[in-house]
Formats: C-alpha cells, structure tokens, sequence
C-alpha cells in the first residue's frame, strides 16, 4: 500500500471507497485497543473496558470532490451541555428506533446539517472510538456524492467546514497534545487547519482512520 505521504497516493473518494471495502473482514469489535488514542494512553483501557457506555454514532462524510475529496466537519455552537464549540463529525446517541449505527449516524446528520440521506453511501464502519466520557462511538464511513447542500441546526451547529482528504491522512499533520483529565496526564491528537482546531474524539477518529486504511 502506498504510503500516505506520498505523491502516488490517490486521495479520490473511489480510491477511499475501495479502501474502506479492503476492512471487510478484519475483527473489529476489539480493534479500539489498537488504534489512536488509546496506543497514546493505554493504562485506561482498564477503566474503559468497565464503564458503562452509551452507544452513539458519527458520520464520517467524504466528498466525492475529484482527484482530492474533501471531509465534512461542524463546528459545535458554545450553547450545547457537551463539548461546545469543538469540531465534531455528525453524530450523536443511538435511538431505540436507529435499525443499525447507519440509520443513527444519517439521521443525526440529517438533524444537524440538513446533509439528506439520499446524498451518501456508507461504506464501511471504523472500530468502536471508546470515549472517557462515556461514550463507545460507532464511525461510520460514508460518500457523499456532489450536488448536495447544507441546511445548519442553528441549536446545535454554528458552522461547518471541508478538510481535504490528503492533509487528514498526512501524518506529519497530526501532532500531540496533552492535558488533565481527572488529575492524570493525558495524551490526544490536535490538527490544526486553517484557523480551525481538530482535536480530542474528533482527531482520535481521524488518526484512526488514518491508521486503518492508509498507514
């Protein structure tokens, strides 16, 4: 495989849609240990494996853009009770009546950016991102063809914005970061663009993806 970094690579969304497919069959139930993160703080895997969690689900959304696709982010309103103002991909909790974490991350999208579903193919699911704040996140991977348009959920987006694809999965791009969490040190990805800050469950989902499909 080539390495992300390099010129060669294809950063088309056909090209990641095919990358995605080449997950079918890998074990992911317990991938998260593997990945992002946790690699940077593994004394918590202890704690994570006996909080009670909460299922939720992100889209991932790649847009079909040509030769470099372009990755979806929201900008969280300073209103919201959880993690105001970040950068998030759309998402949230899993609803009884979500029939898979594809209905739950699509119908959140929807909620939160208008992003209609006919617009994007899901192709493929990450490993669950397990969250210290309780949350285990179900990253869905989706496509999401040209011709679509945003309509923002003032209440819970105050922007969104487009990555291109080759800077996320530019390792040279990922630094590390650190702080307290619960009096201990701890360690997460920041990837700063163009005035915006990725950072935390965000760039932890983005690593992995990074790792799973292109490193």
């Amino acid at each position: 495989m080539t390495d992300a970094t390099s010129p060669l690579t294809d950063f088309s969304a056909a090209a990641f849609r095919s990358r995605a497919a080449s997950q079918r069959g890998r074990p992911i139930d317990l991938a998260w240990r593997d990945h992002a993160d946790i690699l940077l703080n593994p004394d918590v895997v202890p704690y994570l494996e006996t909080l009670p969690l909460r299922d939720a689900a992100v889209l991932v959304p790649v847009v079909d853009a040509g030769a470099d696709a372009g990755v979806i982010f929201t900008e969280r309103t300073t209103t919201l009770r959880k993690h105001s103002g970040q950068i998030a991909f759309p998402g949230g909790s899993v609803d009884p009546g979500d029939g898979s974490m594809e209905d739950a991350a699509l119908r959140e999208t929807e909620e939160e950016i208008g992003l209609a579903r006919d617009f994007v193919e899901p192709v493929a699911r990450l490993p669950h991102y397990m969250a210290l704040s309780g949350f285990r996140i179900t990253p869905v991977l989706g496509i999401v063809r040209p011709g679509y348009t945003l309509s923002l959920n003032p209440d819970e987006v105050a922007g969104s914005f487009v990555v291109p694809l080759s800077f996320l999965m530019n390792p040279d791009n990922h630094a590390v970061d650190s702080g307290l969490w619960k009096g201990a040190e701890r360690h997460y990805y920041s990837m700063p663009y163009e005035g915006h800050r990725i950072w935390g469950i965000t760039a932890g989902i983005v690593r992995m993806l990074y790792e799973r499909l292109y490193a």
